[in-house]
C-alpha cells in the first residue's frame, strides 16, 4: 500500500525512491512485524486468558509439561495478525505471488483454527481428526497447484521442476503439478505442526527457515543474483521477499512471549499457516528441495513420528522414547530448554547446508 501512495512521489521528491528497493521494503516489513507482535501480544494473551482458551496437555507426555495446562494457545493469530497488514502495507499488491502466499497462509491457519477450537470445544489435546485435516489440507492445496497451473498457461509460471547440481533433468509436471503441491504443502504444514511441542521451539526453527528462504526469494526475484547462483529466475518472485520479510519479525515478537516457560502457545491455527507459508514460498520461487533442506529440523520430526508409528504397528516395539523427536531427548533427561537451544543450533545447521549449496553449482 505504502509502494504504490508513496513510490510515485519520487518523481517531486528523491527520497520517495527508497521504496522502490525489496531491501529497503523488507527490512521495514521486518521492523513493521515485530513491533506489531509486541504490541498486540500483551493484549491478546490477555483476550485467550479471558474466553479460557488453554492448552491441553496429552496425559501420555513428559511430567514437566502438566504444568502448562491452561496456559493460553492459539496465539498463532498473533502472527497472522502482524504478517497479513504488514505484507498490504509494504509489499506490491499488483504482483500475483504476494497475494497466494498471503491466502495460503490464511487458508492453513484457518485448517488450524478450526482444530484448535474442536480441541477447545471439546476439552482434549486432539482436536480434528488426522484424517479431516488432511482432507482440507489435500483440498485446498490442490486448488492452488490448479491456480498455478493456469498461471503456467499464461506465461506467469513455469510447472518446471528444477534439481541443484543436475541441469539436465527438469522435468515439466504439467497436469501433475497440482499434486505435487498437494505433497509439498501438507507435509511443510504437518511438519511444522509436529515440531511444535516445547516452549519456542517451532517458532525459533521457523525463524531461521524464513529468514533463510526471504534470500532465496530476493536470489530468484533478481535476474543477476540467480543467474550468478545457477538458479531458477521467477519474475516477480522477489516480492515475496517483503512477505518473507514479515514472517521474519512475526516469528521474533511471537518468540518475546513463546520463549521458556512460554506466555501464550502457537497452537495449529500458528504452525500449520507458517508450514502453509514456507511450504507456498518455496514452491513459487522453485526451491522446493531446499525445503527439505533448510527445513531439515521439520523433516527429521515429522520423520521420527512416522518411524515411530511404523515401527510399532508392525513389529509392537517403539524406536524412541516418545515422538516426535524432542520429547525422546526430554524423556532421556535433557532439560527443555536444552532441547530447544540445541534444535534450533541443528536448524541453523541446516540453514547454512541449504545456502552452501548455492555456490557449490
Amino acid at each position: 500500500m505504502l509502494y504504490h501512495l508513496l513510490y510515485p512521489l519520487h518523481t517531486s521528491f528523491k527520497a520517495f525512491n527508497v521504496f522502490r528497493y525489496i531491501t529497503f521494503r523488507a527490512a521495514m516489513a521486518i521492523l513493521t512485524a515485530l513491533v506489531v507482535s509486541l504490541i498486540l501480544g500483551p493484549w491478546l494473551i490477555r483476550r485467550l486468558r479471558q474466553f479460557q482458551i488453554g492448552q491441553e496437555i496429552r496425559d501420555d507426555g513428559p511430567a514437566s509439561h502438566l504444568v502448562k495446562q491452561g496456559t493460553p494457545t492459539m496465539g498463532g493469530l498473533l502472527v497472522l495478525t502482524a504478517v497479513v497488514p504488514t505484507t498490504l502495507l509494504w509489499a506490491d499488491l499488483r504482483n500475483p505471488f504476494v497475494w497466494i502466499a498471503i491466502v495460503a497462509m490464511v487458508a492453513f491457519g484457518a485448517i488450524g483454527f478450526w482444530d484448535d477450537y474442536v480441541k477447545m470445544a471439546k476439552k482434549r489435546s486432539l482436536g480434528l481428526t488426522a484424517a479431516q485435516k488432511l482432507g482440507l489440507q489435500v483440498l485446498f492445496s490442490l486448488m492452488l497447484g490448479s491456480l498455478l497451473y493456469v498461471m503456467s498457461y499464461q506465461g506467469l509460471f513455469s510447472t518446471r521442476l528444477v534439481f541443484p547440481f543436475v541441469k539436465t533433468f527438469a522435468p515439466m509436471l504439467g497436469i501433475a503439478f497440482p499434486l505435487f503441491v498437494a505433497l509439498v504443502l501438507t507435509g511443510a504444514s504437518n511438519a511444522v505442526n509436529l515440531t511444535d511441542g516445547l516452549d519456542g521451539l517451532a517458532i525459533g526453527s521457523f525463524l531461521i527457515a524464513s529468514t533463510t528462504f526471504m534470500v532465496l526469494a530476493y536470489a530468484a526475484g533478481n535476474a543477476i543474483v540467480s543467474e550468478y547462483l545457477g538458479i531458477a529466475n521467477v519474475k516477480g518472485a522477489g516480492e515475496l521477499t517483503i512477505f518473507c520479510g514479515a514472517l521474519v519479525g512475526a516469528a521474533l515478537g511471537f518468540l518475546w512471549y513463546n520463549g521458556h516457560p512460554a506466555e501464550v502457545f502457537m497452537g495449529d491455527v500458528g504452525s500449520m499457516a507458517l508450514g502453509g507459508a514456507l511450504g507456498t514460498i518455496a514452491i513459487l520461487i522453485k526451491q522446493e528441495y531446499m525445503l527439505v533442506i533448510v527445513g531439515g529440523l521439520f523433516v527429521v520430526e515429522a520423520l521420527s513420528v512416522i518411524i515411530q508409528v511404523a515401527s510399532f504397528k508392525s513389529r509392537g516395539k517403539r524406536v524412541f522414547r516418545m515422538s516426535p523427536l524432542h520429547h525422546h531427548f526430554e524423556l532421556s533427561g535433557w532439560h527443555e530448554t536444552k532441547v530447544v537451544i540445541r534444535f534450533w543450533i541443528v536448524a541453523i545447521i541446516f540453514a547454512l547446508l541449504g545456502l552452501a549449496t548455492l555456490k557449490l553449482r
